[in-house]
């Protein structure tokens, strides 16, 4: 089963494509995965934003689930960075190229690491988990590593750092 959200994906690249057929003009896809750093909507409803919001506030950590399913984050620089490699790519190059992090985590893990990078006292606290949520996401980014030399290079911690810092600023 496909959310609203992936077949809406789907049809973008199916329409780009065939536009790009139709009218002779070239074009490049690449598929963005979670991506994170500062400038995020702190109510985008993203876990990172959610997490680092409820934890700074000292509100408690709301884990869907058992925090067991995995997801791959990858940091804002290293995606604008495959982005221009994708951009500047042989033209004839078109893609889908997925870009993200294969680097996975458990959503349970990622709370922990924002708990203790803003020193948070926030409790956890579990809620039933959506039927249709993923139990992993990672993408396959080896069209990108041979293509373009590109994957990424922020580690999680690294990366949440300045996102944390960012956060901070702007929730005071």
């Amino acid at each position: 089963m496909r959310s609203c959200y992936e077949e809406g994906k789907r049809v973008a690249e199916t329409l780009m494509l065939e536009y790009a057929r139709r009218y002779g003009i070239r074009i490049k896809v690449v598929r963005i995965f979670n991506t994170y750093g500062p400038r995020m909507d702190p109510g985008d409803g993203r876990v990172i934003s959610t997490f680092i919001v409820q934890a700074l506030r000292g509100e408690p950590i709301t884990i869907f689930g058992d925090g067991s399913q995995t997801r791959s984050f990858c940091y804002a620089d290293d995606l604008v960075d495959g982005l221009v490699k994708m951009a500047a790519s042989e033209p004839l190059f078109t893609g889908p190229v997925n870009l993200g992090s294969p680097a996975e985590l458990t959503i349970l893990e990622v709370a922990n690491i924002i708990k203790e990078m803003t020193g948070s006292p926030s409790a956890t606290v579990y809620k039933a988990l959506p039927p249709d949520d993923p139990r992993k996401r990672r993408p396959d980014i080896s069209l990108a590593e041979s293509r373009l030399g590109w994957h990424p290079r922020v580690p999680f911690a690294e990366g949440a750092a300045p996102t944390i810092e960012y956060f901070r600023g702007i929730i005071g």
